[in-house]
């Protein structure tokens, strides 16, 4: 029964990890300057994110160089998240539209240029749940712990591979709008080269026949 358990919590662990999206960055961001990070999250998918200037003297308080404004906008230019002049803030929302979210981080104009630190954290799907607090409200221990994250896993794949199938019944009716258009574009192109040389024959014929050449 142990080694039963054991196997399900390592398959648990395994499916969370291939389904799920969290990524922790840290980069530096030059003043004066935008950079921005993208991620593609279906439709209804829940999202956090946290970010956060990290203060380059540990122990003193953060320069006023040091701040930053941030922007989370979704696949169709609306706003999401927008914090001003801030050392750091953090961002939930579940997805109403599917595509690419855009996180963008810009540090303002400062004399000498400065370099900002930033650490970015951003979870998608499964991995955006907090399973601690799921835990200390359910009353619940370990191995039932791993079954719900275990169930939501599954049914994120679900989710997941209609999302994709959509995607590519997408793609493959623009590929069939792109074949078609491209069929007539070069139907049009070789009528508009036999109209011209039909014309051009016309001409050197009309030509000739002036000068009795013909």
């Amino acid at each position: 029964m142990a080694g039963s358990g054991a196997r399900l919590l390592v398959l648990a662990a395994l499916v969370l990890s291939l389904t799920t999206t969290a990524r922790s960055l840290r980069f530096d961001l030059q003043s004066g300057h935008t950079k921005c990070v993208s991620e593609d999250i279906k439709m209804e998918a829940m999202t956090v994110g946290k970010y956060g200037v990290v203060n380059p003297s540990e122990g003193q308080p953060l320069p006023d160089s040091h701040k930053i404004t941030v922007r989370v906008t979704s696949p169709y230019g609306n706003s999401i998240h927008f914090g001003e002049n801030v050392e750091s803030g953090n961002f939930a929302f579940t997805a109403t539209e599917a595509g690419d979210y855009l996180a963008c981080f810009w540090a303002g104009e400062h004399t000498p240029a400065v370099t900002v630190p930033v650490e970015f954290e951003w979870k998608t799907g499964v991995a955006a749940k907090d399973w601690g607090n799921v835990a200390k409200k359910g009353q619940i221990d370990v191995m039932e712990l791993e079954l719900k994250k275990l169930m939501d896993t599954v049914q994120s794949i679900h989710d997941e591979m209609f999302y994709l199938r959509e995607r590519e019944e997408e793609m493959q009716d623009l590929n069939r709008a792109t074949n078609s258009n491209m069929a007539w574009f070069s139907l049009l192109s070789l009528l508009i080269c036999l109209s011209v040389a039909g014309m051009q024959l016309w001409h050197l014929k009309t030509f000739f026949e002036r000068k009795k050449l013909l």
